[in-house]
């Protein structure tokens, strides 16, 4: 390749104190950039790491700082920056399979009626994790609510259709679950061929604080927006567990950390970043 094209797609990365897992994100990407047609802007926010001398040192990546912590504004930067659709929302610490961002993409803009917003398929990283953490994702991987889910797989692509959806991110934690609330299941799709690697997290306490964060940001974000999707908190015995009785043993670790959780959010309000710093 002897010039950049001009890009089609861009890649927006909020990136908090994420100089140990970056590098492999952005490698990803750029290892699958044979064309040049990837506009990568990464938003380091209240970073007190080396975040942006690390995506600074990777070739082609836009990297901008910002002195305040936050998801939400970092997102609103990176998207007033962004070049290009479709545009993907990026986790900088998830991995995505060679070729994800364009057969993303490429679904987005074919077709007579295409998605406005699809995903990738979720693989939980979970090897030498303890087994309570294990016998967690044997049953979360299994719920039904995951078919037609934006959130949970650290990657959604919207098209310019979905993108004027909504005018700004909130001031929220549970962005991906707002980005959700906003389209039908009619006008999400997953993208079986693209996959996006999850790190699960590498303790059952760093599990349970995570979840405890997530979920009393989700009930924030439920009790200020309208058109939310709500929990099922049935659909661990009645979708997973029923049909497959040899799980049952998981289920009690899966139930147990699911209290425990919800027992935690209602004691500590949601601030912050609602993530797992275990796997940083």
């Amino acid at each position: 390749m002897t010039a950049r094209e001009a890009p089609t797609i861009s890649v927006v990365i909020a990136a908090h104190n994420e100089a140990r897992v970056i590098g492999g994100c952005l490698d990803a990407l750029l290892a699958d950039d044979t064309a040049g047609d990837l506009d990568i802007v990464v938003v380091a926010n209240g970073c007190t790491d080396d975040t942006a001398r690390v995506a600074g040192e990777r070739p082609g990546i836009r990297v901008v700082e910002v002195a305040e912590a936050g998801k939400a504004n970092a997102l609103n930067v990176g998207d007033s920056l962004a070049r290009c659709f479709p545009r993907i929302y990026l986790d900088a610490d998830v991995v995505l399979t060679p070729g994800a961002l364009r057969e993303m993409a490429a679904v987005l803009t074919t077709g007579e009626r295409p998605p406005l917003a699809v995903m990738p398929r979720r693989a939980m990283v979970t090897t030498s994790r303890p087994l309570a953490v294990r016998a967690y994702y044997t049953i979360n991987t299994r719920l039904p609510i995951f078919s037609d889910a934006l959130f949970g797989r650290g990657a959604i692509a919207l098209s310019e259709a979905g993108r004027r959806r909504f005018d700004r991110f909130p001031a929220q934690i549970a962005d991906d679950l707002y980005l959700d609330s906003h389209f039908t299941s009619a006008e999400k799709r997953e993208v079986t061929t693209a996959t996006s690697f999850v790190q699960a997290p590498r303790r059952t306490r760093d599990l349970v604080r995570t979840l405890a964060r997530v979920r009393a940001g989700n009930n924030l974000l439920r009790a200020s927006h309208d058109g939310v999707r709500a929990s099922v908190p049935s659909s661990w015995l009645r979708d997973v567990v029923l049909p497959r009785p040899w799980l049952a043993p998981a289920a009690v670790a899966y139930v147990t950390i699911t209290l425990t959780a919800a027992v935690r959010a209602r004691r500590h309000p949601a601030d912050g970043w609602g993530r797992d710093t275990s796997t940083r």
